[in-house]
């Protein structure tokens, strides 16, 4: 890497990119408000070797560069994902968890990685209950120690590089280095985020790094609070780079038994309250990242995979699309009001199955095998009306069931995530999905990097009218996650996809969505991602505002939908096998690329 970026436009050409290419890219930092009721243009790139859609140019040129170096898609997710920790600390980092498909075609198999946060041992059902048995407000548990689960990333990484690594481990650290020490520019949207957080500020070490003293004023209310790095600040953090040296001179052991575990468990002890024991070293020592089996089903001839629970992303998009299968949505315009309403509806009823059944397989029995069966989704897909909405669903009684005695979830989970996928020379992919839960996290900092507070996605209640809740807190256990990161087969059998994005429990949709568009629409990889987005997650139909879906809105209420109009920030990457190469997408509403060569 060559260049450190002092904005966008700057960074376009530095970058090497077309100049077309490059009003699409400022495109993207541009606000829903900017747009104007234009659907967003996409954002694309060719490349006939190999290729990298990430969530931050820095984190996505590091990426490039170790697939030129003769590294695998593996080896360029660790490199992507160590500087995305550094640039978008708001959304990922290695002090949080991850998901991770990988495509190994020499073998011709697809793997799976579980690399999400597990509660400690100190975790009781009750934590996040005030003294009188009601919840505690979202932000309250989110900010602090209370939240922080023992963080996965790291090792789910290391593990992968055992298996499916070329370069030295060693090699993967040093963009993210040199950029920690020597400094990069602060991006309209992390100084968005940083703005955004009342409360990052009152982390001392959050403090330090993000902002910076207010010029002297008359209001000392205003005074108090310090200001957000502007954007084209330079932002250094010595702290990481030391943390990156040690890992990657020593690798991930330091991490979970040595020097930076003890600065994780520091940094969690001095924020909680006398006496109080939350996260601990042997609750790091004794962490797993677990490898699954992907749970694959077919659609329309292709074959779709994604992570089976502790996530309850694959499952769910699986039912999505399994229930979609009963009508002809290539026959439906996309973004008309006929496919806003079926989509909406095999959502509504997929969702309503996820909250009642999913979580941490190691702790309940998720009926997987039920809930994917084909004559459970016909069934249910016959619920689905063309012309009346069936508000808010029930969850089904798929087989192995037979009426379960748990209650639906009680969770709030913040949209704060990130998502990249990789190709490399030799044909292996990675579909990933990171996250440390909200913006920032717990706002807790250690070795300069981001404390998760992913514990906030189990349910805060843990049970419901005397009925448990499947994704209730229990020490060790994973809480249930919305990630989708995806791979998809053609009807050849070959690979034709991978994607995924952030968005909290709108992944699913964003990511069920997307694939129709590939499949049914027959669109290209970019043009998928940018479509105007729909949410239903057996709720509102949330349509996104300033686009040409949310002129929908009269004739999906007319359905019985209630609607609202809002912005909907998906963050959608992925890349697509097309003749000769690759075509890739990064989604237009945030500030992430795709390279190649």
């Amino acid at each position: 890497m060559h260049q450190r970026i002092l904005h966008l436009p700057g960074l376009v050409s530095g970058l090497g990119l077309p100049v077309a290419f490059a009003a699409v890219l400022w495109l993207g930092t541009l606000s829903h408000g900017d747009v104007a009721r234009a659907d967003l243009a996409p954002k694309q790139a060719l490349a006939g070797r190999h290729m990298v859609s990430a969530a931050h140019p820095l984190a996505a040129e590091a990426g490039r560069e170790i697939l030129r170096a003769g590294g695998s898609a593996m080896d360029a997710a660790i490199a992507v994902q160590l500087v995305l920790s550094l640039v978008e600390p708001q959304s990922s980092g290695i002090g949080g968890g991850a998901y991770l498909l990988y495509w190994d075609a020499a073998a011709a198999h697809l793997y799976a990685y579980d690399g999400r946060e597990t509660a400690p041992a100190s975790a009781t059902s009750d934590l996040f209950l005030r003294p009188d048995g009601s919840r505690m407000a979202f932000m309250d548990a989110m900010v602090g120690p209370r939240a922080v689960g023992v963080p996965g990333v790291m090792a789910m990484l290391a593990k992968g590089h055992q298996r499916h690594g070329r370069l030295p481990w060693s090699a993967l650290f040093a963009d993210a280095i040199e950029l920690a020490e020597s400094g990069f520019s602060v991006t309209p949207r992390l100084h968005r985020m940083i703005d955004r957080m009342p409360r990052l500020w009152q982390l001392p070490d959050a403090r330090a790094l993000y902002f910076q003293d207010r010029p002297d004023t008359a209001d000392r209310a205003a005074s108090l609070r310090p200001a957000p790095l502007p954007v084209g600040a330079l932002l250094k953090n010595p702290a990481y780079g030391r943390s990156l040296r040690l890992l990657a001179r020593e690798g991930v052991r330091p991490f979970y038994h040595g020097a930076i575990a003890a600065e994780i468990v520091a940094a969690v002890q001095a924020a909680s309250a006398a006496g109080r024991i939350y996260l601990t070293q042997a609750d790091l020592a004794s962490y797993q990242p677990r490898a699954r089996q992907p749970i694959c089903r077919p659609y329309r001839g292709y074959r779709v995979c994604g992570m089976p629970p502790s996530t309850s992303g694959g499952l769910t998009v699986l039912q999505i699309l399994g229930l979609l299968g009963s009508f002809d949505m290539a026959a439906l315009g996309p973004g008309s009001a006929d496919a806003v309403h079926y989509i909406a509806e095999a959502s509504r009823l997929a969702y309503a199955d996820r909250d009642r059944y999913i979580g941490d397989p190691a702790f309940v029995d998720v009926p997987v095998r039920g809930m994917l069966d084909s004559a459970y989704l016909a069934r249910r897909a016959r619920l689905i009306q063309p012309d009346r909405s069936l508000g808010v669903a029930d969850a089904g009684d798929p087989p192995g069931v037979q009426g379960s005695a748990q209650a639906s979830n009680l969770a709030v989970d913040r949209p704060s995530t990130t998502h990249f996928a990789i190709i490399d020379q030799w044909g292996n992919a990675v579909s990933m999905t990171s996250s440390v839960e909200a913006p920032f996290g717990s706002h807790l900092m250690a070795g300069g990097f981001i404390l998760n507070n992913q514990l906030t996605d189990f349910s805060f209640a843990p049970e419901v009218d005397g009925r448990a809740v499947a994704n209730a807190v229990a020490a060790g256990k994973r809480p249930r996650s919305s990630m989708s990161p995806t791979v998809i087969f053609g009807p050849d059998g070959r690979l034709f996809a991978v994607l995924g994005s952030p968005g909290g429990s709108r992944i699913i949709a964003y990511v069920a969505q997307t694939i129709v568009a590939l499949i049914d629409w027959r669109l290209d990889m970019a043009a998928a991602i940018a479509l105007p987005r729909h949410v239903n997650r057996n709720g509102a139909l949330e349509l996104e505002a300033d686009t040409s879906v949310a002129l929908n809105a009269e004739r999906l209420r007319a359905r019985g939908h209630e609607v609202a109009i809002r912005p909907i920030t998906s963050g959608l990457h992925g890349i697509r096998i097309v003749p000769g190469g690759y075509e890739g997408g990064a989604d237009p509403r945030r500030e992430g690329v795709v390279l190649g060569d």
